[in-house]
């Protein structure tokens, strides 16, 4: 196999350790969102984008399609093991990995949904589930193009699989690189095939009268919910009262937004990143959905045996003019309400995490710190560990999922909550973009500011953790401002 951090005029140049991918440089660096037009109509197109651009959880960018194994499981169920086959595959590629290129050099990746949480804990089902998105959908990618924008560089990066003779793989890799540069040069071709009308008459749209119960609200014209205003704050009043009772210190609460889908999810990704740039931007598509996402949460980071996870608790909307956006920092950062809210998640992260890193390794570098995105503010803590020498990043994963950020705590009893309180299943919302590459790295989002496309329809669900101090307008209202950067993208 051969291997390059540079180019001659006749190519990559070869390695002497035929174990590694071929790599070839991209050069002049081409733009992230001409690149996913180029294959945005290829099987199973994943982008992990930081359009939010920041060297520390912002640096890196992650572009592949047409993966040589996928995998989809539709009925999550208590004592399903969801990834059995997963781990199979991928100790069977196992591969080394480029320490001077980007993390993510080819491997598992794709969706996990809210509702794949069912495999380990007991959670009753929720009724309404008219969209009926996966609850894993999972490729295993044998090319990545990635992008360092620190360095404001660009690679191919092409393992071989599913080869596993050295020869036969050094070929396929070969045929995969010259495969993805074709593409890459018909960016401008494809930009301009993307600028024809979408016409809505020809995508099979799912009857309102099979959709749950919706109702008007206020936002882009035909926006609905799964809740009235007025159900929506009644709802948190019970969860404030399930605290005062002693079941749960906080649940996150959730409503689905509604809108007839307008336009290709690929535009609606390509206007999302611009109205509402995230360091955990992503859009994953098969057949006939795909999910659109400009997170700004990291779910779980696992590197050389180094575990991290970035949660989000507390959130105020941005105000006009640099004063007025101070103050709404400071306010947000003096909230005894949202600091306590932060706190609460923390806990039970390091709880999730004592189950897979080694004795007292867990530690929090960073505490409801301020970050400041398009629309909103958030407090983020920094949770670290040691993951123990015997788990996996599949193993990680099962300690850790759903994200407590977006279930409540204790996290069981939040999530019984949330089923018995919510009128549809989350699907996607709450779930992941996530890879595991085959040098056994893990990254991951947490998917809020999230979009998913089926059937005719954008589902844009928006929440928020309630606790003993919740006020029910004011977090309603907080959901809204949530949604401000996908309306934008919809308009």
């Amino acid at each position: 196999m051969k291997n390059s951090s540079e180019e001659t005029e006749t190519g990559p140049v070869a390695d002497a350790d035929a174990r590694l991918p071929l790599v070839e440089e991209l050069r002049p660096v081409p733009d992230v969102g001409a690149a996913f037009l180029a294959f945005s109509d290829v099987e199973k197109v994943l982008l992990l984008e930081s359009s939010l651009k920041r060297e520390s959880i912002g640096r890196f960018s992650f572009l592949t399609a047409d993966p040589f194994h996928w995998e989809e499981l539709t009925s999550a169920r208590h004592g399903l093991e969801p990834f059995e086959q997963l781990r199979e595959l991928m100790a069977r590629f196992a591969s080394r990995k480029i320490a001077t290129l980007p993390p993510f050099q080819g491997g598992a990746a794709g969706l996990l949904s809210y509702e794949l949480g069912r495999c380990w804990e007991q959670i009753a089902a929720v009724p309404n589930n008219e969209f009926e998105m996966p609850d894993l959908a999972v490729g295993i990618y044998d090319w990545v193009i990635a992008w360092d924008h620190h360095q404001k560089r660009a690679w191919i990066i092409s393992q071989g699989f599913p080869e596993t003779d050295l020869n036969r793989r050094a070929q396929r890799a070969g045929e995969r690189s010259r495969w993805v540069r074709e593409c890459l040069h018909s960016c401008a071709d494809t930009a301009n095939d993307n600028e024809a009308s979408f016409d809505c008459s020809t995508t099979p749209v799912l009857p309102k009268n099979e959709l749950a119960l919706q109702h008007e609200i206020s936002g882009p014209p035909g926006l609905s919910s799964n809740y009235s205003r007025e159900d929506y704050l009644q709802t948190v009043e019970r969860v404030v009262e399930y605290i005062h009772a002693g079941d749960i210190f906080q649940a996150n609460l959730s409503q689905r937004l509604l809108i007839r889908q307008q336009c290709r999810a690929s535009d609606l990704y390509l206007r999302l990143r611009e109205e509402n740039p995230a360091p955990f931007s992503g859009y994953l598509s098969s057949d006939d959905w795909a999910v659109v996402s400009s997170s700004p949460e990291r779910f779980v980071c696992l590197r050389e045996g180094e575990v991290e996870t970035r949660p989000i608790k507390g959130t105020r909307q941005r105000r006009l003019g640099p004063e007025a956006d101070l103050y709404t920092r400071d306010e947000l950062r003096q909230s005894e309400k949202d600091q306590a809210e932060n706190v609460m998640i923390v806990d039970l992260l390091r709880n999730d995490l004592s189950r897979v890193c080694r004795p007292c390794s867990i530690r929090v570098p960073s505490l409801c710190d301020v970050e400041t995105y398009e629309t909103v503010q958030h407090l983020v803590t920094e949770i670290r560990g040691t993951l123990e020498s015997a788990m996996t990043p599949w193993d990680l994963i099962r300690a850790v999922f759903p994200g407590g950020s977006i279930t409540g705590a204790p996290k069981i009893r939040a999530m019984e909550i949330i089923s018995e309180l919510e009128p549809t299943v989350r699907g996607a919302y709450c779930g992941s973009l996530f890879y595991v590459g085959f040098d056994g790295s893990l990254d991951s989002s947490i998917l809020i500011r999230t979009m998913t496309v089926r059937r005719g329809w954008v589902q844009l669900p928006v929440g928020g953790g309630i606790v003993a101090q919740s006020d029910p307008q004011a977090e309603y209202q907080e959901t809204l401002h949530k949604a401000e950067g996908m309306f934008r993208a919809l308009v």
